[in-house]
């Protein structure tokens, strides 16, 4: 499986961006995907995730009510609808796919750069 974000960019306090996660390769094995963070300094935290049906989702505390995960698996593709954006926001963020049969493995995008600026 293999995973391409885009999407990222400068916005201002305020604004708003959509991320684009495009899946390849084994796409019929992927279960639950997600996006990461990982602001200079920090540790990769978890931002969103959905799983394989799109039915069912969570967030981080600090972004609910701000950003929308979704999914479109007939095109292979993961979404980030990031609203209402503040600096706090600034990382790269990375694509993430669980997939496998019996064997679960993790895949990752090579991440794309949100800068909120204040």
């Amino acid at each position: 499986v293999q995973l391409v974000e885009s999407g990222g960019g400068l916005v201002q306090t305020g604004g708003s961006l959509r991320l684009s996660c495009a899946a390849s390769g084994s796409t019929f094995s992927i279960n639950a995907m997600g996006w990461y963070r990982q602001a200079p300094g920090k540790q990769r935290e978890l931002v969103a995730a959905i799983a394989s049906g799109g039915g069912s989702t969570n967030y981080a505390d600090s972004v609910k009510g701000r950003f929308t995960i979704s999914r479109d698996n007939a095109k292979n593709t993961m979404y980030l609808q990031m609203n209402n954006l503040k600096p706090e926001d600034t990382a790269v963020y990375y694509c993430h796919a669980r997939a496998g049969g019996g064997t679960q493995f993790d895949y990752w995008g090579q991440g794309t750069q949100v800068t909120v600026s204040s």
